[in-house]
């Protein structure tokens, strides 16, 4: 998979933009060295990959193989120890945490396997937070907020808080949450990790379906080859690279 570049993307742009032929994502030579009780633990050595605009990709293994981590460095909530990591052409990784997080928030969206939201909080209170953060006011981010509740099927939960709700409509809040602000890029960590099949099935799909209505990319790290298989490119991490499969 290292640095194929057969594949051209559409969708949202993402921020900062540049040239519009630039790939959504290129990640360049990324290491990450962990030291455990005095060993070296390599995790990433010299990774490098792209990702274009729209684009899914499937992230699998056994744990500890530096899916997660990988997934980080993508995320920008953590910086690997050498390498460069470009978003539309720019090397993020020059910015300071300030100018990093305020990227973070116009362009990236996460899920992960709990859902973190803030119990005390209604579904609309905890999808429209992100919005507020980054300096929307409140009128337009609840309305936001709304629209992307009543897309992944909240409509009657709006008001609900976030401890009311079932699993399944907890990580759905999740997903709206992490999409408020129309990202470039959704990242998913075992986003269906805690949920039962139904609401598995139900979550998978809806990624899919926002994935092509939203023009985001998707990068999900996850166990279940069910929901790998249905993102248009697969890998997996060995010997620090990723390696891609059918």
């Amino acid at each position: 998979m290292g640095n194929a570049d057969e594949r051209t993307g559409a969708g949202a742009d993402a921020t900062p933009a540049t040239h519009s032929e630039s790939p959504l994502i290129r990640a360049s030579d990324i290491s990450k060295v962990y030291d455990h009780s005095g060993s070296r633990i390599v995790v990433l050595n010299q990774l490098s990959f792209k990702l274009d605009r729209g684009e899914t990709l499937g992230i699998v293994g056994a744990s500890g193989i530096g899916k997660s981590t990988l997934l980080h460095i993508l995320g920008t909530l953590d910086r690997p120890d050498a390498g460069r990591l470009e978003y539309a052409g720019e090397d993020v990784l020059v910015l300071d945490d300030t100018q990093l997080a305020r990227f973070r928030n116009r362009t990236i969206g996460f899920v992960f396997q709990f859902h973190h939201l803030l119990p005390e909080f209604t579904a609309l209170e905890n999808a429209m937070m992100p919005a507020l953060i980054g300096g929307v006011e409140k009128k337009p981010a609840l309305k936001a907020a709304e629209s992307i509740l009543v897309r992944v099927g909240l409509k009657d939960r709006l008001t609900h808080r976030a401890g009311e709700l079932s699993g399944g409509e907890q990580q759905r809040v999740a997903l709206a949450r992490a999409l408020v602000q129309r990202p470039a890029i959704l990242l998913a960590d075992e986003p269906t990790g805690n949920l039962d099949r139904k609401n598995s099935d139900h979550v998978h799909a809806l990624l899919m379906d926002l994935n092509r209505e939203m023009g985001m990319a998707l990068v999900v790290v996850t166990h279940n080859m069910e929901l790998a298989a249905l993102m248009s490119r697969r890998a997996t991490i060995a010997r620090g690279n990723l390696q891609g499969f059918p």
